[in-house]
């Protein structure tokens, strides 16, 4: 099945770059098109199936939200996604309101682009990949996704996400407001969650207990480790003010248990030490040490050391004997110190 794809902006930078990472998906059922305005992008519409407009949001002509009415008008099941190099909120929200699958900022973040176009077109995740075929995934989805679903309800949130410590979503129920920045979010989530595992093992912690609250943006965000391998991550408007938070949170912490117990149940450990990212930092064992046999030589050495006379009785005593020793040899055998040089009588005395 051929996927056609076209693309619209009047920069032709920016249409080179959208190409050349839509072409390192490597994928032969992809077909792209290009337009530098909105009124060619019309007319390439009309000459084939478009199934993904990816179009600048400020186009000469027409803008890209008018554009996008009339070529869905022609291919009603088509996907938009938006870029825009203007960062206002309310700009942004209209795009998704008018049912765009996804708004870009520029620079744009090509792990989350190709993860868009990807979900967008039904393709197998290369960036975002789903786990290995030999993996319990349906078993552990149909437990797990009952429970994210019901703590979903009962907060009125919008997304529930269990991610592993790859950064790969293993069960999920409902949608962030915008998923153009999915990848980038998780990644970044889970790089707080490996921070949180270093601090529990410097910390000598035997479990994980620690949670993390964003406010304000585009969501409200609740993250909590639930295992070293798996953490929990809640999206919604409204979850974070005072009059809810602690409920909120109480009620994460016991989604993290149950969730925790259905995960165990299929072997998943939930012990800090077996963690992926490495042991625990070990306890100091200085009575241990002291206690400890010297090897044969080692012990040869000691004994010797105790029996000599030493004849610096220290640092001090050992720097003064070796500079009158030696502070009076020049550095090189070609070069004579001043003393030498008046017992010869090439220098006078006194000078």
């Amino acid at each position: 099945m051929n996927h056609n794809i076209l693309l619209v902006d009047d920069q032709r930078d920016i249409l080179r770059l959208l190409r050349a990472s839509l072409e390192s998906l490597k994928n032969k059922e992809i077909n792209i098109f290009e337009a530098p305005s909105g009124e060619e992008a019309l007319l390439e519409s009309t000459r084939h199936e478009i199934n993904l407009l990816i179009a600048d949001y400020k186009l000469p002509g027409m803008s890209g939200v008018e554009l996008m009415r009339k070529v869905r008008a022609r291919h009603p099941e088509i996907k938009i996604v938006f870029i825009t190099g203007m960062t206002d909120k309310k700009m942004r929200d209209e795009m998704l309101n008018a049912g765009a699958l996804a708004v870009f900022d520029k620079p744009i973040p090509m792990a989350d682009f190709l993860d868009v176009v990807e979900r967008g077109l039904g393709l197998v995740q290369t960036i975002f990949p789903s786990e290995p075929s030999n993996e319990p995934v349906e078993e552990r989805s149909s437990r797990v996704s009952d429970l994210l679903a019901n703590f979903r309800q009962d907060i009125n949130a919008e997304a529930v996400f269990l991610l592993n410590d790859r950064g790969l979503v293993q069960a999920r129920t409902g949608k962030l407001h915008d998923s153009s920045m999915e990848v980038s979010l998780i990644s970044t989530l889970m790089t707080i969650h490996g921070a949180s595992l270093k601090v529990a093992r410097h910390n000598h912690q035997e479990t994980l207990d620690s949670y993390h609250i964003f406010s304000g943006g585009d969501h409200d965000l609740l993250f909590i480790p639930v295992t070293p391998l798996y953490a929990l991550l809640v999206a919604g408007n409204g979850l974070t003010s005072e009059d809810c938070v602690i409920e909120n949170v109480n009620g994460l912490l016991a989604l993290r248990t149950q969730v925790e117990k259905a995960l165990k149940s299929m072997g998943v450990t939930g012990e800090l030490k077996n963690a992926a990212q490495g042991q625990p930092a070990p306890k100091k064992q200085t009575d241990q040490l002291a206690k400890a046999t010297p090897a044969p030589e080692m012990e040869a050495l000691l004994n010797q050391a105790a029996t000599q006379k030493t004849k610096a009785q220290n640092v001090d005593d050992f720097w003064n004997e070796a500079a009158q020793k030696h502070g009076n040899k020049p550095a090189s055998s070609e070069v004579m110190s001043l003393e030498e040089a008046r017992k010869l009588g090439i220098l006078p005395d006194g000078n």
